[in-house]
């Protein structure tokens, strides 16, 4: 089960998505050996990166990107807007080191440094145009007390707070095998239920909230999203009305490859590749989100810096990748 899907509250100016991963998920741990709190927070980012790729309004790419001192030191989450994505973790001390039930602050926050950046990235940005970011502090500011943020979900729903100015709910839960969400997001003014006056539609925000307060880990793990939308939404549906649209497919597809490791090398410099040919006798490159290996031997790097085109400078290794 790789869905997702939108559905929309008619008596509530409320917008939603339910989301369940399985067969992509274990794509992204396949050659992975992450520890189990490892494992559960970067799950939980691939369903929140989900979730958010869902509502954008244009072609392009959601980045989900946490830097820290901490045990983890790097954690990305690339997700399109056609709902493919690819996910990696970096960690700074061994695997024995990490407490399974490490919370998110423990993990990426531990010296109060850790950064959530989400990018938004159109895929027709033009060159020269930076993409827009939005950048979360690990921790919640309340008066003079400073609370740490100790999950995703907290810390997707204090960005759309601070970034978007937006209400929003977001429950996440992930396991070995599978990754399920629920975004419950408040509609503008301008969302389509103008005929609300302010007390009715404060109400029915709560109201679909305190349902959404309802939905259990194992029922986001094991039920297909249309279950668990008419499980949660039952009465209301039957009251006010719920409509879902279509489910859409996620799958996990990395997008490296020959030509964008040879930019790379263009990027190091010809001297810096010269002394890695000096020490190495090729430059070897391992995709962080999917494995594949990548070979450069004299022969190809020397051309990376011959030829005005990475194309030409890119032919197909004689062995392996």
């Amino acid at each position: 089960m790789n869905e997702l899907i939108v559905f929309m509250c008619d008596g509530a100016p409320v917008r939603g998505e339910i989301v369940s991963i399985s067969s992509a998920w274990q794509a992204v741990l396949e050659r992975r050996n992450d520890p189990p709190a490892v494992r559960r927070i970067l799950g939980d980012f691939v369903g929140a990166a989900t979730l958010l790729s869902a509502s954008l309004k244009f072609d392009g790419t959601l980045i989900i990107q946490a830097q820290s001192q901490g045990p983890i030191s790097l954690l990305v989450v690339e997700c399109k807007s056609d709902l493919t994505m690819r996910a990696t973790v970096k960690l700074s001390v061994e695997h024995n080191a990490i407490d399974p039930d490490a919370s998110l602050s423990d993990l990426l926050d531990a010296q109060n440094s850790g950064r959530l950046v989400i990018t938004l990235d159109p895929a027709d940005r033009q060159p020269g145009q930076p993409p827009y970011q939005g950048i979360v502090a690990l921790q919640e500011h309340r008066g003079t007390v400073i609370k740490p943020v100790r999950s995703a979900a907290e810390a997707i729903a204090l960005y759309m707070q601070n970034s978007e100015q937006l209400d929003t709910r977001i429950w996440l839960a992930s396991s070995d095998t599978h990754v399920g969400g629920l975004l419950l997001q408040k509609l503008p003014d301008s969302g389509g239920h103008t005929q609300l006056d302010p007390q009715a539609a404060t109400e029915g925000w709560n109201r679909i909230q305190a349902l959404g307060e309802t939905i259990t880990n194992e029922e986001l793990l094991n039920l297909p999203p249309e279950t668990i939308l008419r499980r949660l939404f039952l009465e209301e549906s039957q009251e006010n009305g719920v409509r879902s649209f279509p489910a859409r497919s996620i799958q996990f597809a990395c997008r490296c490859s020959r030509t964008k490791v040879a930019d790379v090398l263009r990027m190091l410099g010809e001297q810096e590749v010269e002394s890695i040919l000096a020490e190495q006798g090729a430059v070897d490159s391992t995709c962080d989100f999917c494995g594949k290996a990548y070979h450069f031997d004299a022969v190809d790097c020397r051309q990376v810096f011959k030829t005005e085109s990475l194309a030409d400078a890119t032919r197909p290794p004689s062995k392996g990748h």
